[in-house]
C-alpha cells in the first residue's frame, strides 16, 4: 500500500471465519534479523510519528513492556505478579535502549517463552481439573466479567484457583447453553444436534487444546511481530508492526480483490479446518470438488502430489493455513479433506487452481425505495451502503469513488427525491478517495485539513465544479463508522449539505496512517527481505471548521439509542490514543445556510416516532440491563441462578418476539400497500439493465453459498419487516421528513439563499 491511508487492521481471533486469501507468495529467503528490523523501527518513530511531544523514547520502556503483557495476556490469567515482577526488573527501564541496541529480541523471546510455559502449565492443570474434578455448581462462587484492570495472580497458587473458576465457568456456559439449544429444539419439533457431538467436559479440553497449539505454534517472526507491534502501539493505538504477511493481507483489503481458492474458513475445536462459504463463481466454485462442511486437514501448496509436501494443517493458525493455500493465479493447490457427511477417517484429495476472488460483499451497493404518501405523492428514495473505502494503489483501477459515481449517477437518472449513504460499520480507507467522493455532493470546497509533525496544515478540497447531486440527503453512521468515514460525514455536516443521523458519535480516529517499508531503510548488507512495514501515524486530520475528530468522533444531527452506549467502543478507550484539539477553520470554508436542513423540526419529529418505538424501547432497556451488568462486573457460578438469568432473559425475548411478530406483520402489510423496493448493484449498473424490483422479504442475493448454522436456525426472532431495522427506517424517515419541508419550503420561497458561495 503507497500513499497515505486510514484504514484500521482488523485483528480476528483464530475461530473466526476468514476468507481464504492469496496473494503472491515469494521464494522463501534468509529471514530478516529482527534485533536489526526493531532498531531500524525504533529509530523511524522517533523520526516519524507525528506526535513529537510526547515522552522522550528511552522514557516509553516500561509503556512497551505494559503493551506486549497486556497484548499476550489480556485477562491477566496466564502471568502471576512474580513473572511481572520479574520482567519489570530485567527489562522495565531497559527495552528502549535493548531495541536501539539492537537486543530487543532477547527480552521478546524470554517474556514470550515464559508465557508459553505458563499457558502449558494452565492448560494442563484444565485437563486434570476437567477429567477428575466434579465441579460443584451449587456453590456461591463468582468470577469477573472483564479483568482488564485486575490485579496480576500473586502466586501459582492464586493463579491455579483462578484458572479453576474459569475453567468452571466455560463448563458451566457449555452446559447451560446445551440446555438452551436441545429445549429450543424440542419445542420446534427438530432433532437433537448433539447427538453427535463430544460431551462438554472433552470439547472444553479441545478448546484449549487449540488455544495452546496457537500459542507454540510461532517461530521467531511471529514472536517478532506481536512484540514489535507493542512497541508501535504504544504511540497510539494505530501505529502498528505489520509483518510481511499481515501487509500482504492488508493490501489485498484495500484492493478488494485477492488470489485463492474463494472458501471461507473457520477453525474447529479438534483441531481441522471447516469449510463454510464457497463464493459463487470463484474457483473453488468451478472446480465443483469441495463442498460446504468438508474438512481440510492437509495441504500440498505446490500440488506436487509428493508426500512429503503435504502439510499436515491440524490445530493450525487460520492464517498460516491461509498462507499454505496461497500461490500464484493460475497454479495448483491441492486439499486433503475430510467430506461432510462421509465415514469415519474418509478422506479425498481435491485439487483447485487458484484464481482472483473479487469480494463483493465490501463493494459499494445501492437500492431505490418508493414511498408513497397518504395523500398519494410519492417519493424516490435512493440508499448507497459503502461498507470501506477502497483503492487499488498498486496500478488497479478498484476505487469506491469510481463506483459510488457510477451508482450515484443512475440514481440521478432514475429521478431520486432524496439519498441515504449509510456509512454503518465503515472502517475507513484511502484518504484521496473521501476527497473525491464529497465533491460529488458539494461545490468545491474544502473537505479535510491535514496537519503533519511539523505543524504545517494542508487544506484537501473536492475537485467538482459543480456536484453530481444536490438535493436532501441524510448520511448515517455509529460507532464503527471510523477515519474515512469520518472525514466525509464531518465534511458533509460542517457544510450543512446533508443531516447525520446514527448512533451517539462515530469512532472518533482522526489520524493518518502511511505503511513505510522498514527493510529499505536498513543498511545496505542486512537481511532485508521480509522486514516488514511500519505502519505509523504521520498526521492528524480536522474538519473543515477547524475541529478535530479524534477522541470526539462526528455527533450526529439526529441520535438514536443503541446498545453500544453501554460498551466501550470508541478511540477515546483505546491505550495511549491521541487528544483532541482545535485548529482554525480552513481558508474558504463557506458552509451552506444551516436554516435549509430544517434541523428542529427534523429532531421534533424524529423524537416523537422514538417516543412511540417499541423497537427502541427494547434498546433503551437493554442498554439500562448490559450497564449494570458492566457495573458488577462478576459472573455467578452457581448453576440454578444462572440457570435463572438465562431462563428470565430466554422469557423476555420471547415476550418480545410475540409482541413483535403480530407488529412486524401489520408494518409488512403497510410497507407493501407504501413502499416498492428496487436493487442495483454495480454489475446491474455496468450492464445498464433496468431496475429490478424485488420483494424485501426474500433472501438477498449472495455472492457466496454459506453452511448453515443448525444452532442459529432455532432462534425464532422474527426478521426485520421489508428488512428495514430500526435504524435504516428511522433515516429512511427522516429522509422523507427533509424532502417533504424542503419540496414545501421551495414552494414557500423559504429556503435561505446561497448566492455568495
Amino acid at each position: 500500500m503507497q500513499g497515505k491511508l486510514i484504514k484500521t487492521i482488523k485483528c480476528k481471533a483464530a475461530a473466526v471465519a476468514v476468507l481464504c486469501a492469496a496473494s503472491t507468495q515469494v521464494a522463501c529467503g534468509q529471514q530478516a534479523d529482527f534485533n536489526q528490523v526493531g532498531c531500524q523501527m525504533a529509530i523511524m518513530l522517533q523520526n516519524s510519528h507525528f506526535d513529537r511531544s510526547r515522552q522522550p523514547f528511552k522514557e516509553l520502556s516500561d509503556d512497551f513492556l505494559a503493551t506486549y503483557l497486556r497484548d499476550l495476556d489480556y485477562g491477566r490469567v496466564y502471568f502471576t505478579q512474580s513473572d511481572i515482577d520479574r520482567f519489570d526488573k530485567e527489562y522495565g527501564d531497559r527495552l528502549s535502549q535493548m531495541l536501539l541496541e539492537k537486543d530487543s529480541m532477547r527480552a521478546a523471546l524470554d517474556i514470550y517463552k515464559t508465557f508459553v510455559e505458563r499457558v502449558e502449565k494452565r492448560v494442563a492443570d484444565g485437563q486434570e481439573m476437567l477429567k477428575n474434578d466434579a465441579f460443584d455448581f451449587t456453590k456461591e462462587e463468582s468470577v469477573m466479567r472483564s479483568r482488564k484492570e485486575a490485579a496480576w495472580p500473586k502466586d501459582e497458587a492464586e493463579a491455579t484457583e483462578l484458572w479453576r473458576k474459569q475453567i468452571k465457568e466455560a463448563l458451566l456456559s457449555e452446559t447451560l447453553r446445551r440446555e438452551m439449544v436441545v429445549k429450543l429444539a424440542k419445542e420446534q419439533n427438530k432433532e437433537d444436534l448433539f447427538k453427535d457431538e463430544r460431551d462438554p467436559k472433552e470439547k472444553i479440553l479441545l478448546r484449549y487444546e487449540r488455544f495452546l497449539h496457537s500459542v507454540k505454534d510461532v517461530d521467531d517472526a511471529d514472536i517478532a511481530a506481536y512484540f514489535l507491534s507493542a512497541v508501535a502501539k504504544t504511540f497510539d493505538p494505530h501505529t502498528d508492526y505489520l509483518s510481511f504477511r499481515q501487509m500482504e493481507r492488508f493490501r489485498d483489503g484495500m484492493r478488494n480483490q485477492l488470489v485463492g481458492i474463494g472458501a471461507l474458513l473457520q477453525a474447529e475445536e479438534d483441531g481441522a479446518t471447516k469449510i463454510m462459504g464457497i463464493v459463487v463463481g470463484g474457483p473453488a466454485d468451478r472446480a465443483g470438488e469441495l463442498k460446504l462442511n468438508d474438512r481440510v486437514v492437509a495441504v500440498d501448496p505446490l500440488n506436487s502430489g509428493r508426500p512429503e509436501d503435504l502439510v499436515d494443517i491440524m490445530f493450525m493458525k487460520i492464517d498460516k493455513v491461509v498462507e499454505l493455500i496461497r500461490g500464484k493465479e493460475n497454479t495448483e493447490v491441492r486439499l486433503k479433506v475430510e467430506p461432510a457427511g462421509g465415514l469415519p477417517g474418509e478422506t479425498t484429495m481435491v485439487v483447485i487452481k487458484r484464481g482472483k476472488v473479487e469480494l463483493k460483499d465490501e463493494q459499494a451497493s445501492a437500492e431505490l425505495i418508493e414511498r408513497t404518501g397518504p395523500d398519494g405523492s410519492k417519493q424516490r428514495i435512493g440508499v448507497i451502503t459503502l461498507p470501506s473505502f477502497y483503492a487499488d494503489f498498486d496500478g488497479g483501477t478498484t476505487r469506491c469513488s469510481l463506483d459510488i459515481e457510477k451508482l450515484l449517477r443512475r440514481l440521478m437518472v432514475e429521478k431520486i427525491d432524496g439519498l441515504i449513504l449509510d456509512l454503518r460499520s465503515n472502517g475507513g480507507g484511502a484518504l484521496e478517495e473521501v476527497r473525491r467522493m464529497t465533491g460529488f455532493f458539494t461545490k468545491r470546497q474544502p473537505v479535510v485539513q491535514v496537519k503533519n509533525t511539523l505543524g504545517q496544515v494542508q487544506v484537501k478540497e473536492s475537485e467538482n465544479r459543480r456536484p453530481i447531486y444536490d438535493g436532501p440527503m441524510v448520511v448515517m453512521t455509529d460507532k464503527s463508522s471510523a477515519s474515512a468515514s469520518e472525514i466525509l460525514a464531518g465534511a458533509l455536516q460542517d457544510e450543512n449539505r446533508a443531516v447525520i443521523v446514527g448512533e451517539s458519535s462515530t469512532f472518533g480516529k482522526g489520524t493518518v496512517q502511511q505503511p513505510m517499508d522498514i527493510g529499505r531503510q536498513m543498511p545496505f548488507f542486512a537481511d532485508r527481505e521480509k522486514a516488514g512495514n511500519l505502519k505509523v501515524t504521520i498526521q492528524k486530520f480536522y474538519r473543515p471548521s477547524g475541529s478535530s475528530t479524534q477522541n470526539l468522533g462526528v455527533v450526529p444531527d439526529v441520535i438514536l439509542p443503541s446498545l453500544t452506549d453501554a460498551l466501550e467502543i470508541g478511540e477515546s478507550y483505546l491505550d495511549h490514543a491521541l487528544d483532541h484539539d482545535i485548529i482554525r477553520p480552513a481558508p474558504g470554508f463557506d458552509p451552506l445556510p444551516k436554516a435549509n436542513l430544517f434541523l428542529p423540526r427534523l429532531k421534533e419529529l424524529s423524537s416523537e416516532r422514538l417516543d412511540k418505538s417499541k423497537d427502541f424501547a427494547y434498546i433503551i432497556e437493554d442498554v439500562s440491563k448490559e450497564r449494570s451488568r458492566r457495573r458488577e462486573n462478576q459472573v455467578s457460578l452457581n448453576l440454578e441462578k444462572r440457570r435463572t438469568e438465562l431462563e428470565d432473559a430466554d422469557e423476555r425475548q420471547r415476550v418480545r418476539n410475540e409482541e413483535r411478530r403480530k407488529r412486524f406483520a401489520e408494518v409488512a402489510k403497510r410497507d407493501a400497500s407504501q413502499m416498492k423496493f428496487y436493487e442495483l448493484s454495480l454489475d446491474a449498473v455496468e450492464a445498464q439493465a433496468p431496475l429490478k424490483q424485488v420483494d424485501p422479504s426474500d433472501e438477498k442475493s449472495d455472492y457466496m453459498r454459506r453452511a448453515k448454522d443448525k444452532t442459529a436456525e432455532l432462534d425464532t426472532t422474527p426478521e426485520w419487516p421489508s428488512r428495514l431495522d430500526p435504524f435504516k427506517r428511522e433515516a429512511l424517515a427522516v429522509t422523507a421528513d427533509l424532502v417533504e419541508i424542503t419540496r414545501n419550503a421551495k414552494m414557500a420561497g423559504m429556503l435561505k439563499s446561497s448566492e455568495s458561495r
